[in-house]
Parts: C-alpha cells; sequence; structure tokens
C-alpha cells in the first residue's frame, strides 16, 4: 500500500486571525500549545526549534510568513535519519470568518516515503487532530486570562 500524500484539517476557530497568527508563529504559542518550548526566527530561510520532552527536539524550516493569512515550513520525517533530505511541507491559511478565523492545515510529502514509513503518515494525522484541540484550548485560555 503506497503512503498517502496529504493531511488536512480545517477548524474554525473563535479569535481573530491575529490572535491565531501569533499562536502559530511566536516562541510563547508554539511552545505552549505544539510543544513544550519553542525558539522561532520569523522568517523565509528561518528555523524553529520546538522540544517536547517526551519526543526531544524538532527543527522547522520556515518557508512562507504572510501574516496574518499564511504560514508555512518544512520539517523532518519521523524513521528517517537526521541527515536524510526529505521533508514534509506543513501549510498554515487563515481565513476570517466573521470575528473568528478559520485555520486549515495541509501537510503534503508523504508519499516520497517508502511503505515501510507508513506509520509516520498515520503519526501525523492523530498528531494534527490532538494538537489543534491543543491550539483550541490555548487560545481559549489566553482569551479567559483577558
Amino acid at each position: 500500500m503506497a503512503v498517502p500524500d496529504r493531511i488536512e484539517r480545517t477548524v474554525d476557530l473563535d479569535h481573530s486571525p491575529d490572535r491565531v497568527w501569533a499562536a502559530l508563529t511566536t516562541a510563547e504559542g508554539l511552545g505552549s500549545w505544539f510543544g513544550d518550548s519553542a525558539d522561532v526566527d520569523l522568517r523565509p530561510g528561518g528555523e524553529a526549534h520546538v522540544r517536547w520532552v517526551e519526543y526531544g527536539a524538532h527543527t522547522l524550516w520556515i518557508e512562507v510568513v504572510d501574516p496574518p493569512r499564511r504560514f508555512a515550513y518544512s520539517w523532518a520525517v519521523d524513521g528517517l535519519g537526521p541527515s536524510d533530505p526529505r521533508r514534509t511541507h506543513v501549510e498554515f491559511s487563515l481565513e476570517p470568518i466573521g470575528a473568528g478565523t478559520r485555520l486549515t492545515v495541509v501537510e503534503t510529502g508523504f508519499a516520497q516515503l517508502p511503505d515501510e514509513l507508513v506509520d509516520a503518515f498515520h503519526g501525523n494525522a492523530e498528531g494534527w487532530r490532538d494538537e489543534l484541540a491543543e491550539l483550541v484550548e490555548y487560545l481559549n485560555a489566553a482569551a479567559a486570562e483577558e
């Protein structure tokens, strides 16, 4: 069975595009909902480093910064060695809807993987469900503190 190429998730958020943008692109945001800590050099060609206590550190190679509409990066595929050039591409698109934001996340590039790495696809598909739920919790908690 070939590895599917694309994961796509959409969530409607009760928060402005600027607030969602900050959650996606700042060290505080990424280190709160996506990882346990982060640092971000927010520019095309920059890097973000996200650290998880459970999984270690991962580098995000930033490709697109178009505030507050589009943010994209590539990152290494679980199961491949650290020097392997194959990566997946993750793109966040933000669309204003009323007072909120429709956030779409698309991750592509899995089709380049050998069949034995199909678990990387399934792990990320499940991971985006979990991470987006954490994003909602993070945004709601931040709004409640105001």
